[in-house]
């Protein structure tokens, strides 16, 4: 069973630095382009359900905004 994950931004947090975004291994992650934060930057935000949960965009992220979620596979499920 291939990894599945996702993340949550703080928006409140995000800068729209766009690390994150560059740092995906499975390009899943883009810049909002119509959502604006109350600082004035366009936060991040997950673009694809192909989200493996590595926690690359978490461990990069310069204002700590960003939570990693892995959903567990239930015992017996293939």
């Amino acid at each position: 069973m291939p990894l599945k994950g996702t993340i949550q931004v703080n928006e409140f947090y995000c800068k729209g630095c766009g690390l994150c975004v560059e740092a995906c291994p499975q390009h899943v992650l883009q810049l909002s382009a119509e959502r604006i934060n109350s600082k004035g930057y366009h936060p991040a935000e997950i673009s694809s359900e192909n989200c493996i949960g590595c926690g690359t965009c978490a461990i990069l992220c310069p204002e700590a905004a960003i939570s990693v979620y892995r959903l567990i596979a239930e015992k017996g499920s293939a």
